[in-house]
């Protein structure tokens, strides 16, 4: 019996031994020239989307600097001279400077206007776990989900009553009650990504909710706040139904002013593109300059919900 069992542990210690040894074999060939690979072939995959993703603003901006002679040729004219025509004669025969000004005034005033509404209120729906907080942002939710044109109708008609029809501050109350929810359903997460204790801390200390919130949590949020400020620009920025309805002649926005281009001659559409190359231009630089705060504040604001 004793003489089975000895036989037997040198089977066991080889099958362990040769289990090990099966662990240390190599799974595949894992070198330096192989990451590189890796890594180099990744990069061009992300170059050729890019590519794609710009290709439609590559090819304005690549007509607009043509002559208009050759501007429009099919097949296309790869070999010109290149012109600023298009920008000088946008600014020389059209008033594209107030279209620029009515935009820039509409994005800014809503955008402000939104985040002085918005914090107050994402902070509250942030404290207020109950059933009233779930169903304010379900509503809003629903509120922006709805046809654009189911809420620009009726302001049209408002806006008309209250005689600010065409006017930037009609257009501006607008946006922010159209981006509105979404600026509280953004900022309210980034709220919930702040620790109650630190409002408990302050409180102890002799702040109100108000003051608290101005002097305490407003602070720790700057990613946040400028994420949020960020879209509701943008949003402002780049809207086109709301402003042609609720715009005729004096606060017309760019995008309205490139619609009206369209379809023209030549040398109007070949001011459409240097428009819409100019009203582009400016959301690239903006988002390129505030990328570092952008990707900070989507961070902070996905830690709870």
């Amino acid at each position: 019996m004793a003489s089975s069992e000895a036989a037997q542990r040198p089977t066991t210690t080889q099958g362990r031994d040769a289990g090990r040894g099966r662990a240390k074999l190599p799974t595949g060939p894992r070198g330096p020239h192989t990451s590189r690979a890796r890594k180099v072939a990744a990069n061009v995959v992300l170059a050729v989307v890019c590519l794609l993703m710009l290709s439609p603003v590559l090819w304005t901006a690549f007509s607009v600097i043509k002559p208009t002679n050759v501007a429009f040729l099919n097949p296309p004219a790869f070999t010109f001279t290149p012109t600023l025509d298009a920008f000088v004669n946008l600014w020389q025969t059209t008033n594209f400077y107030q279209y620029l000004g009515n935009t820039l005034v509409v994005a800014v005033v809503s955008t402000v206007v939104a985040l002085v509404i918005g914090l107050p209120a994402a902070y509250a729906l942030s404290r207020s776990p109950g059933w009233v907080s779930v169903a304010l942002l379900v509503a809003a939710l629903v509120f922006r989900a709805l046809p654009r044109t189911a809420v620009v109708l009726p302001m049209y008609e408002i806006s008309r009553s209250l005689g600010i029809y065409d006017t930037t501050l009609a257009l501006a109350l607008a946006l922010v009650a159209i981006n509105q929810p979404f600026s509280i359903w953004l900022l309210r997460n980034f709220f919930a990504a702040v620790p109650k204790e630190i409002d408990e801390a302050a409180m102890i200390d002799g702040c109100t909710r108000f003051s608290m919130l101005r002097l305490v949590i407003i602070p720790l949020m700057g990613p946040g706040i400028i994420t949020a400020a960020l879209f509701m620009f943008l949003f402002a920025f780049q809207e086109y139904l709301t402003a042609v309805i609720l715009t005729d002649v004096s606060s017309a926005t760019v995008p309205v002013f490139i619609a009206t281009q369209l379809g023209q001659t030549l040398p109007l559409l070949q001011q459409a593109g240097a428009a819409s190359l100019l009203l582009t231009l400016p959301v690239f630089v903006f988002a390129f300059v505030a990328q570092k705060y952008l990707i900070a504040g989507l961070n902070s604001g996905s830690v709870k919900g």
